[in-house]
């Protein structure tokens, strides 16, 4: 994917002295009183706005937070907290801008936040006159913000269709690459690891993956339903007895290109979903009308890992089981440890998937943790996302 990156623009001098507007996603969580509980992705923001004032640019920055109404602006969805942690990362002021639209004032070597963009009139649409003004204000615009890259708004979309140049940030660019090498261009194997309560939410991403992979992991209640399809008892399990045409479908597309979707040849059952609840291994053939299967067996488990560690690539979006409760967390922490452990270069997201990441302490032993979770889901589906595409039409001129 050709884009225009930022860093090269700043190693070629073509932001000193510039008006620089970089789009954002500082959308973190906060507690009642709106201090902010979580500030991974203020942290992740830091290198785009320090290298576009090492280059010295005038730098605006901008992002949603939260679901405001457009058009009005409450104390609880101002950027307020943020331009205060944003100052303490990049040791100096950051001062919070309102009413931004019509005009921003700020220096070559300062730094401005600009306040919720969600809140003026005609971002979620895509505006086109809400667009152009906010193109108008600058010389160069930076979308760093992956986590709102399948979004067509007027920040993510329509200013970068109109801004002098457009291109893309850091953090986006890392993505594009790390995407890039996983599916566009995998070392083989290519094995993916798709799991969650329901197929019926991912089944495009099964279907897009199942002509790509080499091997395609199904886990939680996904993995249920391919079970059931496999004619293998699930007992009182979450499962979508209607999606097992399509969960047949996927495993033939499998195995008529010689890969498979392995299926668990046992399970981790109880009897009621809960942390204190009596789990028992038994093979997958032997589950009963009243088990609940809450996570893969141990040798499934085991087979899994091994197969993960001879890998090229992969690919990890959601635990296998329930890993939250320490009875049913041990298939999900053999995949994670495998990972760790294989040589394959492996990219991971969503919120769960992150969670788990973690909680086994497996951070610097993946390839590339997303920021992102719906827009890494729709590369998944084989989606083009609104930002990579308009970035890839102004690189092309």
């Amino acid at each position: 994917m050709k884009v225009i990156r930022f860093s090269d623009l700043c190693a070629q001098g073509k932001a000193k002295g510039q008006r620089v507007f970089i789009r954002a996603d500082l959308n973190v969580p906060q507690d009642d009183a709106g201090a902010i509980t979580e500030d991974t992705r203020i942290r992740a923001s830091v290198p785009a706005i320090q290298m576009a004032l090492d280059a010295g640019a005038a730098v605006m920055v901008t992002s949603h937070l939260g679901r405001p109404a457009e058009g009005t602006l409450t104390p609880a969805d101002s950027l307020a907290p943020v331009a205060e942690r944003l100052g303490q990362l990049l040791g100096r002021g950051v001062p919070l801008v309102s009413h931004w639209v019509d005009g921003v004032q700020v220096a070559p070597g300062e730094v401005v936040l600009l306040e919720n963009c969600r809140v003026n009139q005609g971002e979620k649409k895509n505006d086109e006159a809400l667009s152009r003004k906010m193109a108008a204000l600058c010389d160069i615009y930076v979308n760093d913000a992956f986590g709102t890259a399948h979004r067509a708004e007027a920040t993510t979309y329509g200013i970068a269709r109109f801004a002098p140049i457009a291109c893309a940030g850091p953090l986006l660019a890392a993505e594009i690459d790390a995407l890039h090498q996983a599916l566009a261009n995998p070392k083989r194997p290519l094995v993916a690891i798709v799991a969650g309560s329901k197929v019926s939410t991912k089944l495009t991403i099964l279907q897009s993956l199942a002509s790509k992979v080499d091997q395609l992991i199904v886990g939680g209640g996904i993995a249920n339903t391919f079970m059931l399809a496999a004619g293998l008892p699930i007992g009182k399990s979450l499962a979508e007895p209607d999606l097992l045409d399509q969960a047949k479908a996927v495993m033939e597309s499998m195995k008529a290109r010689g890969a498979e979707v392995p299926i668990p040849a046992d399970v981790v059952t109880a009897k009621e979903f809960k942390a204190d609840a009596q789990a028992e291994v038994k093979a997958a053939a032997d589950v009963a009308p009243g088990d609940l299967i809450l996570d893969i067996g141990p040798g499934t488990a085991a087979r899994l890992a091994e197969q993960l560690k001879q890998a090229g690539t992969i690919v990890w979006n959601g635990p296998v089981g329930v890993f939250e409760m320490a009875p049913f967390e041990h298939g999900t922490r053999t995949i994670a440890r495998a990972i760790a452990d294989s040589p394959a270069f492996s990219i991971a997201g969503g919120g769960d998937t992150l969670a788990a990441i973690a909680k086994y302490g497996i951070d610097d032993k993946v390839g590339y943790i997303s920021t992102g979770g719906g827009a890494f889901l729709e590369v998944l589906e084989g989606k083009t996302l609104p930002a990579f595409e308009i970035l890839e039409k102004r690189a092309a001129g």
